[in-house]
């Protein structure tokens, strides 16, 4: 390659490039057991492409944490993987603007239903699912 003419042309090494996306809230990711049991063991809303659990943890912090689940009632692991990477771009999607700080949300994968859903239906089984989850009484 052959050095630009002028200087001031190109892109430096140094130059900033776009910055990433900025959530409200930050979303942090469940990963003990013992967290998925007691999202089990607290509110649900099922829709027609998974299940959702939610609770209200009661501490300080402003994070959201959510979770996701697929038993091998889903399938193989090929489409486990994709039931938990389609949950996790609809999280994406939805719970920075619906989630509430300080809650946990665990989306369970249904057989079928997750893989094969309309990615928009399940958007909107979400929005529809977290509006239901907070208006019975949540704080």
């Amino acid at each position: 390659m052959t050095p630009p003419e002028e200087t001031g042309q190109g892109n430096s090494a140094d130059t900033p490039g776009v910055p990433p996306a900025v959530s409200l809230c930050p979303l942090e990711t469940i990963r003990n057991r013992p967290d998925f049991l007691r999202a089990a063991s607290a509110r649900r809303q099922g829709t027609g492409g998974f299940l959702l659990q939610a609770r209200n943890r009661g501490d300080d912090s402003p994070a959201v944490r959510v979770g996701f689940t697929a038993s091998k009632k889903i399938g193989n692991a090929v489409f486990r993987n994709r039931a938990k990477r389609r949950l996790r771009e609809v999280a994406r999607a939805v719970l920075p603007a619906l989630a509430k700080q300080g809650w946990d949300y665990v989306l369970v994968a249904r057989p079928q239903a997750t893989v094969s859903r309309p990615f928009t239906d399940l958007i909107a089984d979400l929005e529809l699912a977290l509006r239901s989850v907070h208006r019975e009484g949540g704080k």
